[in-house]
């Protein structure tokens, strides 16, 4: 590496910015550590955008006994909810009967169970449910009469973590995206790291303590920075997913089960669509071009037909995506492995914490966790913060996190809407969603449709792409159409170059 350009010294240096990288983050600025997070491509580029999309206990984890990291992720439930209502919201689920498959005391059993691990003031309890008489049954096959009712949340997971990011910013955390750490080594009391940003140079860190987030690399830079660790404890499952036009029109999810012991998820999403996954695979490749296959095509699209009037067929899919979940190795078959979390810390000189496993619902407790052990290491006092405290954009009716916020969001939308009138109600419902109170940082000192400047494409105007550089880090089409929005699914094909030339029309300075 050449002489670096700019040097940076910090308390806490955080490789990684997946969800656990940017919670991590974002608790460690709020109890006034100097913060550093680098990540090589954008924020969520991998796993963390590659979920189900739900904040939910894992009702399947009770069949391995796994009650601590239920009853840890049904706390999580609610915690965040509050903290972020625009990107997360409350979601039934229906569970069809299935002849041969878990018999009905044990659905029962495991859905009480559920009910009780953790205390729940928005989410409903479970049932038992009709489906000739209800509407969730209408797109089943008819053998399905009888089913199972049960509630979780939704998440957008990118924005999640690009709302931890941007509250760890603000609180005076540095976040370096397209920023590769490309050698990592102790000198003396402290760390140096090397750090390459594209287009931008290089920058040198000293940090008194190093966290290791790298999600599917964490191993590999484990082993890099500290050679008689090995390859630590990691084994990455692959998960795919494939989004259809939408099979169903109430607003309920489905949980299927499978005769291999499999449970997939056929989810509303984006209006128009629905979402069905995941896979359980065992994953040998580079992390970097994981891909679903037709195999997993065809069985995901095999298991929702079994289910469904209407067959789901490969040729129906208009999208898919896979993820690589770096989870600990426990032994356990692919769809048994632990989703729970360890953090193994190396203190041979200078502290390296690197982070194994994990769920995205329980995100903010590993964070939490992991701060409390960097702050001793340090000397530091502070206590943790983030579970009384909303995300970016999720003040809806003030500053502290609660349940009005989750139970009365469709009104607060419908006064925005009445707010911004010269916007289309549509777009500006998006945006409520999207965005949070943080709309009126997007539409501030804008009164009429022409000041938000070009329509680059349907719906997305240069006002919202400007937002998104500034206050996200938002570089390029697919950061902007997949990440920071879904609004790829709703475009035309040629929507992604038309977006990418006007970004290089438009440069903008290093963030």
């Amino acid at each position: 590496m050449a002489e670096p350009q700019h040097t940076l010294d910090c308390d806490l240096l955080i490789v990684g910015g997946g969800i656990n990288g940017v919670g991590i983050a974002r608790d460690a600025a709020g109890r006034g550590l100097s913060v550093v997070l680098c990540e090589k491509d954008d924020l969520a580029a991998h796993t963390s955008s590659a979920s189900s999309k739900l904040i939910h206990g894992g009702l399947r984890y009770l069949e391995y006994y796994e009650f601590n990291l239920v009853r840890k992720a049904l706390i999580e439930r609610e915690v965040l909810l509050r903290a972020a209502p625009h990107i997360m919201w409350p979601l039934r689920f229906v569970m069809p009967h299935a002849a041969g498959l878990r018999p009905s005391w044990m659905i029962r059993a495991g859905l009480k169970l559920y009910d009780l691990l953790a205390k729940r003031e928005l989410l409903p309890s479970s049932a038992a449910i009709n489906l000739r008489c209800h509407p969730a049954g209408q797109p089943l096959k008819p053998e399905f009469r009888c089913g199972y009712i049960y509630s979780d949340g939704w998440v957008d997971d990118a924005r999640l973590v690009v709302l931890n990011a941007m509250d760890a910013e603000e609180k005076g955390a540095i976040i370096l995206t397209q920023t590769l750490c490309s050698k990592l080594q102790r000198q003396g009391e402290r760390w140096q790291a090397d750090l390459h940003k594209q287009g931008c140079g290089d920058v040198r860190v000293h940090a008194r303590y190093v966290v290791n987030a790298a999600g599917p690399w964490t191993a590999q830079l484990l082993h890099a920075a500290v050679p008689k660790e090995g390859g630590g404890h990691l084994r990455l499952i692959k998960g795919s997913h494939i989004i259809v036009r939408r099979i169903f029109e109430h607003e309920h999810a489905y949980i299927f089960q499978h005769r291999d012991g499999r449970i997939v998820f056929a989810i509303p999403y984006e209006r128009e669509f629905t979402l069905i996954g995941t896979t359980d695979l065992d994953y040998h490749g580079d992390p970097d071009q994981v891909a679903i296959s037709e195999e997993e095509i065809r069985y995901l699209c095999q298991l929702a037909s079994e289910y469904f009037v209407r067959p789901v067929e490969p040729a129906d899919v208009v999208a898919t995506y896979s993820g690589v979940r770096p989870l600990v190795e426990d032994g356990a078959d692919a769809k048994a492995v632990t989703r729970d979390y360890r953090l193994e810390v190396d203190s041979d000189g200078p502290p390296l914490l690197s982070v194994f496993g994990g769920k995205i619902t329980t995100y903010r407790k590993l964070a939490e966790d992991a701060v409390d052990q960097v702050v001793r290491a340090l000397g530091k006092r502070q206590g943790a913060w983030t579970h009384d405290a909303c995300l970016p954009g999720g003040d809806i009716f003030g500053a502290k996190p609660q349940n009005r916020s989750v139970l009365e969001f469709d009104s607060w939308v419908r006064t925005v809407q009445n707010q911004y009138a010269w916007l289309p109600s549509l777009l500006v419902a998006r945006y409520a969603r999207a965005y949070g109170t943080r709309l009126h940082t997007l539409l501030a000192q804008k009164t009429v449709l022409s000041e938000m400047g070009e329509e680059i494409l349907p719906g997305l105007y240069a006002a919202e792409v400007e937002y998104l550089r500034r206050y996200e880090w938002a570089r390029t089409a697919q950061d902007i159409l997949w990440r920071r929005s879904k609004l790829g699914l709703h475009l035309p094909a040629y929507a992604a170059q038309r977006l990418q030339d006007w970004l290089l029309a438009h440069p903008v300075q290093c963030k």
